[in-house]
């Protein structure tokens, strides 16, 4: 797409701090971290979510993170790390283009990633479970 800025990045129209790239993707550093070393994966060809992308497109970016991931950790020695990936803007998604997120942690940060935990009513998670299983294809 024309007017998508990450499509710019990964297709090397606009310079970036590149630590990876091949045919599909390119990965690079944050330019406004939640901390060091925090890294994006950026898809060559547009899709604005997961939802748009192919099997084989998937599979191959998921066979790359944990590669990305450990490059950073090995690099950071950082206590752990959160890889996110956002779907739409309900889910906190700003820039509508399929990435990826490696935001390095260590134990003693401040960075709030996360989420208030709910609870499912007697037999409603073994209900809901069994409808969405019916729909994986």
């Amino acid at each position: 797409m024309d007017s998508c800025i990450f499509c710019k990045i990964a297709n090397g129209e606009i310079p970036s701090a590149t630590i990876y790239e091949d045919e599909e993707v390119r990965v690079i550093l944050d330019i406004a971290p939640a901390a060091k070393g925090h890294a994006i994966l950026l898809v060559k060809k547009h899709a604005a979510n997961l939802f748009e992308l192919d099997a084989q497109t998937a599979g191959k970016i998921f066979s790359i993170v944990p590669k990305v991931a450990t490059a950073i950790k090995e690099e950071l020695g950082c206590d752990g790390m959160n890889i996110l990936q956002n779907n739409g803007e309900a889910a906190g998604q700003t820039v509508f283009h399929l990435h990826i997120h490696f935001i390095p942690r260590w134990n003693s940060d401040t960075v709030n990633i996360g989420w208030k935990p709910g609870s499912y009513a007697e037999g409603e998670a073994a209900g809901l479970a069994e409808r969405i299983a019916q729909r994986v294809k």
